[in-house]
């Protein structure tokens, strides 16, 4: 296994750099943000001048406008979740980035590619950059961490003999882990995970989208973990 952090983050990319980076059709007339910063410049360390000079377009929350690149990803650090992300990488699967999009949204304490190093990065719409990112070469290396760190590894797949996520008592450290649109969980992956969880389904379709199952599961450790407060 190897960490790549946040990838070489020297700079910070301004205007809409990062909206572009995930929508090809952004245009000046729907540019997300806030312009220069009006009056006297704010003091501390955190603020970036040149967005305080140029403006902010990047894909970031208010409280985050004219931060540093590396500042945001200081503060996010201190207030992460204990759950992580891993995503197999067989066929470079275009939901990967949406499931990397979700975790940064409900504050996973970092993602873990497994498979291909290269992972498409679109759906991310750049958010993958205040992540920390890692790389597995295979479903045996990721538990191998996982076991290390203290970290279950539960897969999220409804495959036959999975239990529902809906009345599984999920563990605060773990690592949810999700396969790719189509095949789902690979075998090798399945062996690994100490449980395989699905999501209850009421209508007719066999599965639903997997970059929606993964919102559905991270929200569940959410709402088990920072709203419950279950011991």
């Amino acid at each position: 296994m190897s960490g790549s952090g946040d990838r070489g983050n020297a700079g910070v990319r301004h205007d809409a750099d990062e909206r572009a980076d995930g929508d090809d059709t952004a245009t000046s007339a729907d540019r997300v943000g806030v312009g220069p910063w009006e009056g006297p410049w704010p003091d501390g360390d955190h603020w970036d001048p040149e967005l305080l000079e140029h403006g902010d377009r990047r894909n970031v929350v208010d409280a985050y406008r004219y931060w540093r690149h590396d500042a945001i990803v200081a503060d996010l650090d201190t207030r992460r979740h204990d759950f992580h992300v891993a995503v197999e990488n067989w066929g470079h699967d275009f939901n990967i980035g949406s499931v990397i999009r979700t975790a940064n949204a409900m504050g996973a304490q970092a993602f873990h590619i497994v498979g291909r190093r290269r992972w498409n990065r679109r759906g991310a719409m750049v958010t993958d950059r205040y992540q920390h990112e890692h790389h597995h070469l295979d479903a045996a290396a990721l538990a191998e961490w996982a076991r290390a760190e203290g970290l279950a590894l539960l897969g999220i797949d409804n495959l036959p003999g999975s239990v529902p996520l809906e009345t599984f008592d999920l563990p605060r450290r773990c690592v949810l882990v999700f396969g790719q649109e189509g095949p789902g969980l690979s075998e090798p992956m399945r062996a690994e995970c100490q449980a395989v969880l699905h999501i209850e389904q009421f209508g007719s379709t066999r599965s639903i989208n997997a970059g929606a199952a993964a919102a559905v599961a991270m929200h569940a450790w959410v709402r088990r973990h920072v709203f419950d407060q279950h011991p």
